[in-house]
């Protein structure tokens, strides 16, 4: 993904020098070592022996991102809660949280957040364990964490730095689908890896070498990454040691980015979830057959009024892949009542609800996947 500008070879090297210079000077009065994001280890996806290679690779690329009008509620877990007292936050914390939604938010993307009073009413709910480190679950991999008394976020050291804000933004990029960047198959990184494995196995972190092949050694798939280009600047990048990194050479003294969004992160969420640029809406007749006119991993969201309350079907056409959600559009933002994933079977996503006269419902759809470009279609009858 490429920038408006580039800073000559001096430059560059120079603001990294500096810039890995005040990291150390602000860990001075630290114990060691920083902390990092542990994601959880999950089971990779696995296909029947019908799924051609490419499909699968195009269902991967996309399956985690969320279809636009989207909104996420979230809720950070606070004193007098049900839950273990190390998950409940402090105001001051659970404030930066809230900053750092607005600052994702406030790029004009297709999708919206919303700080809700009840974990019951919350899709990504967060704690504060200082315990159990910070890590998200990716993108929509929240949805399989049902208990409303779970985690699907949680924050293992202060906020209120500027590491704990960049930390804020990191797990944040998570749920909106983005990885760890220093594991983008682009980058080039040779680790130095015995000594990845003896920093991260030492203190503070004291990871086992499986999480440590997880969320640092490990090559995330090519289909799964954003961009074509690795951004050392990414939020979604660790800071690294000296000594960690073998290659590229400008990295042996150390990788520290820039500190907040980069412009990188700030073109994909934009282009992943399109707001003002978003295709035109259209209004679903029932009946009626409109294309989706969707590339691979586009998104596009339909408006339905019905004319009388009964029970509607809504599913799509062709040989693709594809996630169906069906919102109803509230006062307090766009409400998800049904969805449905197709992808990796032979069927097609199809909704099937009881829906009321003039209310407002918006379907939102993602296609992964069609062996024809630009046929699949959608309809409700």
């Amino acid at each position: 993904m490429g920038r408006p500008f580039e800073e000559t070879d001096m430059s560059t090297a120079t603001h990294r020098a500096a810039r890995i210079a005040a990291a150390r000077k602000a860990q001075s009065g630290d114990a060691g070592a920083r902390r990092y994001c542990a994601q959880p280890m999950q089971t990779p996806r696995q296909f029947d022996s019908n799924v051609s290679a490419g499909r699968a690779s195009a269902i991967l690329a996309s399956s985690k991102k969320w279809v636009n009008g989207t909104q996420l509620t979230y809720y950070c877990f606070k004193r007098g809660d049900a839950v273990p007292a190390a998950w409940q936050g402090s105001n001051e914390d659970a404030g930066v949280v809230e900053e750092s939604f607005e600052a994702w938010a406030k790029l004009g993307i297709g999708i919206a957040f919303r700080r809700v009073e009840a974990a019951e009413d919350a899709i990504v709910r967060i704690g504060f364990d200082a315990q159990d480190g910070s890590w998200s679950y990716v993108g929509r991999d929240v949805l399989g964490i049902r208990d409303p008394l779970q985690r699907t976020m949680n924050f293992g050291w202060p906020l209120t730095t500027p590491y704990g804000q960049d930390t804020a933004l990191h797990e944040i990029g998570h749920t909106l689908g983005l990885e760890h960047e220093h594991q983008n198959p682009h980058a080039g990184i040779t680790w130095n890896r015995q000594a990845v494995i003896d920093y991260f196995q030492g203190p503070p972190n004291f990871w086992e070498e499986s999480q440590i092949e997880w969320n640092i050694l490990r090559k995330i798939p090519q289909a799964e990454v954003k961009g074509t280009t690795w951004d050392p600047d990414s939020v979604m990048e660790y800071q690294f040691e000296p000594g960690l990194i073998d290659a590229p050479a400008q990295y042996q003294a150390g990788l520290v980015p820039k500190g907040g969004l980069s412009y990188a992160d700030k073109a994909w969420v934009v282009e992943t979830y399109p707001g003002v640029r978003a295709p035109a809406m259209s209004t679903l007749k029932v009946g009626l057959s409109q294309l989706l006119k969707l590339k691979a991993g586009e998104t596009r969201n339909f408006e339905f009024i019905p004319a009388r309350t009964r029970t509607y079907s809504i599913g799509t056409f062709g040989t693709s892949d594809t996630v169906l959600v069906l919102f109803e559009v509230t006062p307090a933002g766009n409400v998800q009542i049904a969805g449905n994933d197709d992808s990796g079977t032979d069927l097609n996503a199809r909704i099937s609800m009881r829906l009321q006269k003039s209310r407002h419902y918006l379907v939102g759809v993602r296609l992964f996947y069609a062996d024809a470009a630009l046929e699949t279609s959608l309809m409700v009858w």
